[in-house]
């Protein structure tokens, strides 16, 4: 896939996220990897509720391609973006938007496949002070962007901040128990204050 290819992919991603959000001005944050076309990370700040969303913007550039492949299909393969919904709090600075960008940057760098239920490790808080240092992907409330055949649709998949004891719990009971655990505790994922529930 061509570079104008791609960027048409990237300016329909924008225009899907900001029809989907409603929000027609997000905040950019750009970031560059060493040999690695920029990401963005877009803040959504809230508007009809009391959310902020920040979505990744770069990642679906090209398609996601097992590591194990000798040759990577340049226009077949599955595509996606992050997207972590919170409330507003006082540690969204430019080291949490960093290690957003850097779990979207994880298919280019690692060979990672981005999908729902994949946990995926930081190595450090994910904000300063945070508890969280990995998160578990999941379904969002972005619908799918459908490409031009034959590539495939975007997904947009959201980041849900956990703790160490939550993913270690992920590794030995699955992503499933851990959503049932949240929900008999009553935890609301979405609130970057919560604690760790009880395992």
């Amino acid at each position: 896939m061509d570079g104008t290819v791609s960027d048409s992919v990237i300016s329909s991603v924008r225009a899907h996220l900001v029809a989907q959000i409603g929000d027609e001005n997000p905040r950019p944050y750009s970031v560059t990897f060493l040999g690695l076309e920029s990401l963005e990370v877009l803040t959504f700040l809230p508007r009809q509720d009391a959310f902020a969303r920040f979505a990744t913007l770069g990642c679906s550039r090209y398609p996601m391609s097992d590591p194990s492949e000798m040759i990577a299909d340049a226009t077949r393969g599955p595509r996606a973006e992050l997207i972590l919904i919170t409330r507003v709090f006082d540690g969204i600075d430019t080291s949490f938007l960093q290690n957003i960008a850097k779990l979207a940057a994880s298919p280019s760098v690692e060979g990672v496949v981005l999908r729902p239920d994949l946990l995926l490790d930081i190595g450090e808080p994910l904000w300063k002070g945070a508890p969280f240092t990995a998160v578990l992907l999941g379904d969002s409330e972005i619908e799918d962007l459908v490409l031009p055949e034959p590539a495939e649709p975007v997904k947009f998949l959201q980041l849900v901040p956990i703790t160490s004891t939550e993913a270690a719990w992920v590794r030995l009971r699955g992503a499933e128990a851990l959503r049932d655990a949240w929900k008999e505790a009553g935890i609301d994922v979405r609130d970057p204050a919560r604690s760790a529930v009880t395992l």
